[in-house]
Parts: structure tokens; sequence; C-alpha cells
């Protein structure tokens, strides 16, 4: 099987041209066209453009690929909306695709340029929130902290900024800024999210990992499941979600708001699937944790995944 794995994508790169050929031949249509007008809209078809663009050896289209990449991370929302009008002028121009009989082409295109850049984009942003470090004299960071806190246990006050209260909400020792340095102020920023916009939801978990047998540490957890959210982003796991997640909602691109709603996402269901499987102890949770990454994986290699916020805190 692993020699499969190496023989078949260096197999496919010499039969591809004639493949092409072939279908262009058939139907009179360019690949990009052929994907644009057959596949689903979503990931399924932005991610066969993504492909054909990256394999593209036509030199205008590969200087286009190169020049937005390097543009993406740095744009505003207007400078990458303009990306797909950019992109498809560029395409069609090369393609020979005429506008007058293929009206719809642009459009079509056009949202799945403004959706990759977009992701990659986003990429960009959250490495750059990873890469912040948390700092204890920064007063930005020391409210978010804070904040965190009352929102999680608002009827019980912190008696000092370095407390074992910390403890109570699943931070290691005394002062939390110390759990933040894997992650940064992504970690934080995540926690927040979660406490703020889905605060029932986020009090349902806490609750859970205060269990007398099942218990977890709720803000270490936290952190792993925003490594977790990182690395599917990253390695363009998470690329199905998200691809599928701007058509459905019908926006342009995805954002780090969308970022945040996935680890909350993943937080909820971490913590049903981790009472589901009924650890032990805590010592079963790198054995959970890896399982509940696997059924996720799973879930991004079909095409169709989208995974729904509808975080519902069922009364017992």
């Amino acid at each position: 099987m692993f020699i499969l794995d190496r023989i078949l994508p260096f197999i496919f790169s010499y039969i591809r041209p004639f493949i092409k050929w072939f279908l262009h031949a058939f139907t009179r249509l360019s690949e990009l066209q052929r994907i644009c007008y057959g596949a689903r809209a979503g990931a399924s078809r932005t991610s066969q453009v993504e492909r054909s663009l990256t394999l593209s050896k036509r030199p205008q289209i590969r200087r286009l690929v190169l020049d937005l990449d390097e543009a993406a991370p740095y744009v505003s929302d207007a400078e990458l909306l303009d990306f797909a009008p950019r992109a498809a002028r560029i395409v069609m121009q090369a393609k020979r695709i005429k506008n007058n009989v293929h009206p719809d082409f642009a459009r079509l295109f056009g949202t799945c340029v403004t959706s990759i850049w977009g992701y990659r984009r986003l990429m960009h942003q959250v490495e750059q929130l990873r890469a912040e470090k948390y700092d204890s004299d920064n007063l930005d960071h020391e409210q978010k902290l804070l904040r965190l806190w009352q929102l999680l246990m608002p009827d019980t006050p912190l008696t000092g900024r370095v407390t074992k209260q910390w403890q109570d909400i699943g931070f290691q020792g005394d002062d939390p800024k110390t759990d933040f340095r894997g992650m940064g102020m992504l970690g934080l920023e995540n926690l927040l999210y979660f406490a703020t916009a889905y605060n029932d939801a986020a009090k349902h978990v806490l609750l859970h990992s205060m269990h007398p047998t099942l218990g977890y540490t709720y803000a270490i957890v936290g952190i792993n499941l925003t490594s977790m959210a990182f690395n599917l982003v990253k390695t363009g796991a998470a690329k199905t979600h998200f691809y599928n997640l701007v058509v459905q909602h019908r926006q342009d691109f995805s954002t780090v708001e969308d970022f945040h709603k996935l680890y909350c996402y993943l937080f909820f269901e971490f913590d049903r699937f981790w009472m589901e499987s009924d650890p032990r102890n805590i010592m079963d949770f790198r054995e959970i944790y890896q399982a509940f990454e696997i059924t996720k994986l799973e879930a991004l290699h079909n095409d169709s995944t989208i995974f729904k916020t509808n975080l519902v805190v069922e009364s017992v």
C-alpha cells in the first residue's frame, strides 16, 4: 500500500496531460470549466479548482498562483475580494474562455478563488495569534484572562491575580500564563470566545470537567484542542469544513471567528466523546484525545462534511 501511495501520484503526473487533452477534445471545455460546471459547490468544487491551479503548467497561471500566495496573508477584506476578478481575467485569457459564450464561469470560478485564498489568509492569521506570547505586562492580555474567569465563575471572585483558584477552571498552577506557552494567545482567545459566544455550553463543559471520577483539566484540555484545531487548519485537513462553510453560510471567505467556532465545536464534542468513553482516570486522556482526532479527520475526508456549532446543552 505504501509503494502504491508513492507510485500512483508519479504515474498520474504523466498521464494527466493526456486525460486533459482527451476530455477537452471531447467536451470542448477546459478542466477548470468542467470542474466549475460539474462539481458540487463547496469543498468538492473548490478543492478541485485549487488542485487544477496548483498543477497548471501555463506560465500565466503559475505566476498568478505565486502572486496571490504572496499577497494573501496581508490583504484586507476588500483586497481579498479583488482576487476573484483578477484571477478570472487571467485564466480566461490563458484558456481562451469567452465571457459571452460562458457567462457563468467567472462567477463560479471567482467564488472558489476567494474561498481558497481566504483560507490561506486564515492560516496566516491563526499562526500570528499562536506566535503571540502571553505577556503578563500586557494589559489587554491580562484583561482577557480575567474576563475568562468572570465568564466561567461569575459567582466566585478571584482572591488575587496569582492564586490556586485558577486550578478550579483547569489551569495547572497558580499563574495561567505558563500554560499558554505552546499555543500563545490563540489558546486564550479560543477559551475566551467559547466562554463568551457559547457561555451556557462552556459552563456545561466546565461542570463535566469537575466530575469526581470523569473530570479533567478544563483549560489545559481546551489548549490541547486549540492545538488540534490549529493543526487541522495548518495541514489543510480543515479545508473541507471551511470550503463548505462559506457556501452554506453564503459568505465570501473564512474568518478568524469561523476558526473560533470550529474550536468551540471541537471542545463541546470532545467533552461528549470523553464522557461517553467512560475513562478510568485522566491518564486515559492521550488515548481518548487521539481517538477523537481520528474521528474528525475521517469525517473531513468526506467532501460534504461541515461541523455545525449548534451547541445544545441537554438538561438531565
